[in-house]
């Protein structure tokens, strides 16, 4: 079976796993997964990820990141939300990229330099496809 949307799958997977407090997520691997995760772990929105290979498919397996002693504990990740959809996809040129939360979170954009916050991507000065917002 063919997934229409494998960036929603991922966020909603991770966003699942938060909400029951695993320490880890797996998912199957694909580059544009590994390059959200490289951009989540440079933030500090996860601990880690690893590729493990396997047979049919790699896997990811993203390590969750939590504050707080065993009884208030939270997650880092207060939200994610996917922004450019397979049905409607979000272009933004370099003045138009979205600030998350007034600079407190990070849009993530894939551009002709490859994938990275909205922050560098302005500093930069290229647009490129809002691919979800983190906060």
């Amino acid at each position: 079976m063919s997934m229409s949307d494998p960036i929603a799958d991922m966020l909603t997977r991770v966003r699942n796993a938060l909400q029951r407090q695993h320490p880890s997520v797996a998912m199957p691997h694909s580059k544009m997964k590994e390059a959200v995760a490289q951009v989540l772990l440079d933030e500090g929105y996860i601990d880690g990820y690893e590729v493990i290979p396997g047979k049919p498919r790699a896997t990811l397996q993203i390590k969750l990141k939590y504050v707080g002693g065993r009884r208030d504990r939270r997650s880092v990740i207060t939200g994610l939300q996917r922004v450019s959809k397979p049905g409607r996809r979000m272009y933004v040129g370099k003045d138009n990229i979205p600030w998350v939360l007034s600079g407190m979170g990070v849009a993530i954009v894939t551009t002709s330099k490859g994938l990275m916050t909205g922050q560098k991507a302005r500093q930069l000065g290229i647009g490129g496809e809002v691919i979800c917002k983190v906060w």
